[in-house]
């Protein structure tokens, strides 16, 4: 599809994004390792890492409740296997989650930065900030991957679509 928009529509191939929220925030985390040479840039809220959800039924509880965890190393090799021989550069990837989600358990933020820090080369060491609001705090991982923890938050962490569309360096 994005090949498709890109080659009939005038897409920009260098302006291709994807955001999402819940099972579009899956999505998100799917798209962003699935075609790294199409996505330039991500933006998930309230969702679980590339992979969480693969099984034979349409829900897992493990993925959803928290309690799947994997090395970086393990979550990263999930995402390259989804496209093998890849070495080309991968999407920025930025992760939203509330920390009172109780339809995909804020156990998942950790595990998604987790996969993506692998993923994109980067130190799990942050520096953090009170950003955008009171009771979120934002932590960088280089330039790369941003995520940001949202206080007392359930599971539709609100978008905000300015920071998103800053990250997407569209704004």
């Amino acid at each position: 599809m994005i090949k498709y928009a890109i080659a009939n529509y005038g897409v920009s191939a260098s302006h291709v994004y994807v955001t999402g929220t819940s099972s579009g925030a899956m999505m998100t985390n799917v798209m962003a390792g699935s075609y790294p040479d199409l996505i330039q840039a991500a933006s998930a809220y309230s969702g679980v890492p590339f992979a969480c959800f693969a099984g034979n039924s349409d829900w897992n509880s493990a993925c959803a409740n928290g309690q799947l965890s994997k090395t970086a190393a393990q979550w990263g090799d999930l995402v390259r296997a989804a496209y093998p021989g890849y070495t080309g550069a991968r999407p920025k990837m930025m992760i939203w989650h509330g920390t009172n989600d109780n339809t995909l358990n804020y156990n998942n933020y950790a595990e998604a930065l987790k996969e993506w820090s692998n993923v994109l080369g980067v130190s799990l060491t942050s520096t953090t900030s009170n950003d955008p609001q009171s009771g979120y705090t934002k932590s960088t991982y280089g330039s790369v991957l941003v995520g940001y923890s949202a206080s007392g938050v359930g599971h539709t962490v609100p978008t905000h679509e300015s920071i998103d569309l800053a990250w997407f360096g569209i704004a």
